[in-house]
């Protein structure tokens, strides 16, 4: 295997707070807020996306986002309670009857025209 040396990058320009956000930014900004809509109201932020116009208060949004998708998984794991267990136990339920005998019927028929 090839080791790919990646150099770090200088610590005092890699992260401006006070800089204002790039594209890259902006489109994960983006991509959270459709994530955070799908989290239930407790555990969603207050934050107003379109305000956010540094580094530093994208990086405060998409650490308070993070946190808030971690919550909310672990909320429904705990509700749960039985966790990965319920995925086992729906690979052991058996077939319904009929399921594979419908696919069979399913046979295309050719019609074959006469000769005259």
């Amino acid at each position: 295997m090839t080791l790919i040396h990646v150099p770090r990058p200088d610590v005092k320009s890699a992260m401006n707070p006070d800089r204002p956000v790039n594209a890259l930014l902006k489109a994960q900004i983006q991509h959270l807020q459709n994530a955070e809509r799908n989290l239930p109201l407790r555990h969603r932020t207050d934050i107003y996306v379109n305000a956010v116009k540094t580094e530093g208060e994208a990086a405060e949004y998409i650490r308070q986002v993070t946190a808030a998708i971690h919550q909310a998984h672990d909320a429904a794991a705990a509700k749960r309670g039985r966790g990965i267990a319920i995925a086992a136990a729906a690979a052991d339920r058996p077939r319904r009857k009929g399921a594979s005998a419908s696919r069979e019927k399913k046979k295309s028929t050719v019609k074959r025209g006469r000769k005259t």
